[in-house]
């Protein structure tokens, strides 16, 4: 007897959704069978290329309605941009309630909302619905992350006591597509669009595998915001060309920090530290993590790959991101990341929640932690505006907008 196999379909056909697609080239008991985008050839292409790798007999559909309610799609994937993401739950939610469409589940990649407002919103429409839902995250079941998470606690934290310090960082030279430089569409800079990373894998490393992250309680949380790079007459320049916003009257931060004070189950402090960058300059995306307890500790740095390559000034190529994503050069000493959707935790995370829909495993992220995670960054955004640090959870949380969302924030 052949086991089932979940139909997926995809809400979203640009960069993060063909990232998930090649993580799915390693995913049993699936196929990627559908793919819907407002731009229709967009939705052709992205179909297409899911044939190319083999992950399923894909099609791009008319519309989010009448992909959920193809038979053939038991769950989906939600890719879509951020300021799409209330109306495709809508929609997908008003399928499921008429009755022409069941699904096993719903998949929601970061961030789950703009606005703590937004996340309760969509949380309250998919649970309402009956929908089984999974944040994605992928730095969470990233290899290097979830092995020397479960090493440190297996081996260290046993022995000698549990970590007391977590630090993370995502940095790059800025995002592919316009939308998510413009802070109002986006809800943010870069602090609402990769903090969203570090502020999880912050938790994670500091807890226990195996429990639930709300085990550690935020109590404090002290954020910065700047606008480093993009600001400067020469950059903004060039940003206004090549994504058509316009950095000297409306700008978004392009570097962030913050520091979060946790609350251990036995009353001791852990604190987690993350950073996150539109500005950095190096061979393409870094990804780190840290970890550090009384006897031991971990570090982890993508770029640190294993292979590098060396390219002379005498050799000449298309710019492009086939050594490594967000690649800002072609010669000189590269680092290569060898299968970038294997080494980010794509395959891993899609791997877990086809089997969580299908009732084999039990959802390890849902879009509960997505609303805390958006709760932390609100509370960033708050402490950043404010200069100071914040009780956690503060008051009127629910009705907060950053001011870099609101089209208003003058950086300093």
């Amino acid at each position: 007897m052949s086991s089932p196999r979940l139909g997926i379909g995809f809400i979203g056909s640009g960069f993060n959704a063909r990232f998930h697609m090649q993580g799915f080239r390693q995913v049993r008991d699936a196929d990627v069978l559908g793919v819907w985008s407002p731009n229709a050839k967009n939705a052709a292409s992205a179909a297409k290329y899911a044939r190319e790798l083999d992950i399923g007999e894909c099609k791009a559909y008319k519309s989010i309605t009448e992909m959920v309610c193809d038979p053939k799609i038991d769950a989906i994937w939600l890719n879509g941009p951020n300021h799409a993401r209330i109306e495709n739950v809508e929609e997908v939610c008003a399928a499921v309630a008429s009755g022409k469409a069941t699904l096993k589940g719903i998949a929601c990649e970061k961030p789950l909302g703009r606005t703590v407002a937004e996340a309760k919103h969509i949380l309250k429409l998919v649970e309402k619905a009956g929908i089984m839902h999974g944040y994605l995250e992928n730095q969470y079941f990233s290899p290097q992350v979830s092995v020397g998470h479960n090493l440190i606690w297996k081996r260290g934290a046993a022995n000698t006591g549990r970590p007391y310090l977590a630090r993370a960082a995502e940095e790059h030279s800025g995002p592919h597509g316009p939308w998510f430089w413009n802070g109002q569409q986006q809800g943010g800079g870069v602090l609402n669009d990769m903090m969203c990373h570090s502020v999880l894998v912050v938790r994670q490393l500091l807890t226990p595998p195996g429990e639930s992250l709300t085990t550690l309680v935020p109590k404090r949380v002290t954020g910065h915001i700047a606008s480093l790079k993009w600001s400067r007459k020469e950059y903004a320049a060039q940003l206004k060309k090549s994504m058509g916003v316009d950095y000297l009257k409306k700008p978004s931060e392009d570097f962030a920090s913050v520091t979060i004070e946790f609350e251990t189950p036995d009353g001791g402090m852990a604190i987690g530290e993350a950073t996150t960058s539109w500005s950095f300059v190096g061979p393409g995306l870094r990804l780190s993590a840290e970890l550090l307890g009384p006897e031991y500790s971990m570090k982890w740095n993508s770029l640190e790959s294993g292979l590098d390559l060396f390219f002379s000034r005498a050799v000449k190529g298309k710019t492009g991101e086939d050594i490594v994503e967000k690649q800002m050069a072609e010669t000189g000493q590269m680092p290569v990341v060898v299968n970038e959707a294997i080494a980010y935790g794509y395959e891993a995370e899609d791997r877990h929640f086809v089997r969580a829909f299908l009732g084999k495993e039990k959802p390890a992220l849902t879009w509960h932690d997505g609303l805390d995670v958006v709760k932390l960054l609100m509370t960033a955004y708050m402490s950043a505006e404010q200069g100071k640090t914040i009780e956690f959870p503060p008051r009127n949380i629910d009705k907060f907008v950053p001011q870099v969302a609101q089209g208003t924030w003058k950086p300093r």
